[in-house]
């Protein structure tokens, strides 16, 4: 009988599929999300909490940074040369960062009131967002992971959570510490980065602002241990008691932790990360046991269509809704994702489930594109 190696010893190299629909199943949701239809607001679940609470919307981010600490686990070379890891990690987030800067930068034309069309001006573009969260947490993960043990990880994430809630309050405008304006993290951004570069729905904070990349960065590690723990101890019954166990002492820390510091994807506290890294193990649990154990894989690969190609999907899906939304429809001053929200789905089911079907036809459209994708092997590999 074969036994498993110890934890912190190189993995071997397996396959899991469960990750796969794991990381597929992330970017569905969080197509839906991001699209919900207009003419209506869309149902509470899918819309994320103001400020301090939870919902299923605000599971999606963190867990598409869980998925890409997996991936990591599985591709990241750490015993390459230095120079040349610096090399490989620095590209890497240089180039996800650049996505997400151009992705918002887009369609770089605007219609002015003369009616001529003019490049859009750089000084008006937002500067950080989810790719590029993405990219900053990851450049720090992996950094973490090349000279850091699987021991010394697990410290870095704790130090990065606690130190995180203590510039929180060390410089956070006294009595507003945890507030939307008065956190250290936006008065960072505001210093450093400038208002107009910001977020523009929140009066000036930005919910992918550059403090909140610390704690964002141990969703990545977790994703990480979490896959060379899977490696090493295998597709097996132990394993998933042992990602169980684990989560309910992260969720039972996040209602700990949440009095002191409540509950906020917006504000990425300590305790949020608890929570969602918790949640994570428990999904990711199932779907090796569904998966891996029982061998029930059908319709996994509906899922894996979108997590073999999700960065290419994800720009897919936001840029593509932007030429929707610039394209006029119906005579009626409508754009053409609003008019088909409004005129067809609206009216199909008035209320909630109308802007959810909507988000819904959507999201299948991106998994379409996904598939012509996967089938021709069009894969986007940064």
């Amino acid at each position: 009988m074969s036994q498993a190696a110890p934890y912190g010893a190189t993995p071997k190299k397996q396959r899991f599929l469960s990750l796969d629909v794991f990381r597929g199943m992330t970017i569905f949701l969080m197509i839906l999300v991001n699209t919900a239809g207009p003419g209506a607001a869309p149902y509470a679940q899918l819309q994320h909490a103001q400020w301090f609470g939870f919902t299923l919307a605000d599971l999606v981010f963190p867990s598409f940074l869980f998925a890409v600490g997996n991936a990591m686990s599985f591709a990241l070379a750490t015993d390459v040369p230095q120079r040349v890891f610096l090399w490989r990690v620095g590209k890497r987030s240089v180039l996800i960062f650049l996505c997400g800067f151009l992705m918002y930068w887009y369609p770089f034309v605007q219609l002015q009131d003369d009616g001529r069309w003019a490049l859009k001006a750089l000084g008006d573009t937002r500067v950080m967002g989810v790719l590029q969260r993405i990219a900053l947490c990851y450049l720090l993960a992996a950094l973490l992971v090349r000279y850091l043990s699987t021991r010394a990880l697990v410290g870095a994430a704790a130090v990065l959570l606690l130190g995180y809630w203590v510039l929180l309050y060390a410089f956070g405008m006294p009595g507003a510490e945890l507030d939307k304006l008065g956190n250290a993290g936006t008065r960072l951004d505001l210093w450093l980065i400038g208002r107009d570069h910001l977020y523009r729905k929140d009066g000036g904070f930005d919910p992918e602002g550059l403090l909140g990349t610390l704690p964002a960065t141990v969703n990545v590690l977790a994703g990480y241990l979490c896959g060379r723990f899977l490696q090493q101890c295998g597709k097996n019954i132990a394993a998933i008691r042992m990602l169980l166990g684990v989560a309910v002492a992260l969720l039972a820390l996040a209602w700990l932790w949440h009095p002191w510091l409540p509950l906020s994807k917006k504000l990425w506290t300590g305790s949020f990360v608890a929570c969602t890294v918790g949640l994570d193990l428990v999904w990711l649990a199932v779907l090796v046991y569904w998966v891996e154990v029982r061998g029930w894989v059908r319709g996994s690969g509906f899922f894996t269509v979108l997590g073999r190609n999700p960065l290419a999907l994800y720009l897919f899906s936001e840029l593509f809704v932007v030429t929707l939304g610039l394209l006029p429809a119906g005579g009626s001053g409508l754009d053409l994702y609003a008019w088909t929200g409004l005129k067809v789905f609206q009216v199909l089911a008035p209320g909630p489930l109308g802007s959810l079907l909507c988000a819904l036809s959507y999201t299948l459209l991106c998994w379409a594109v996904g598939g012509w994708m996967d089938r021709r092997g069009l894969y986007l590999r940064l």
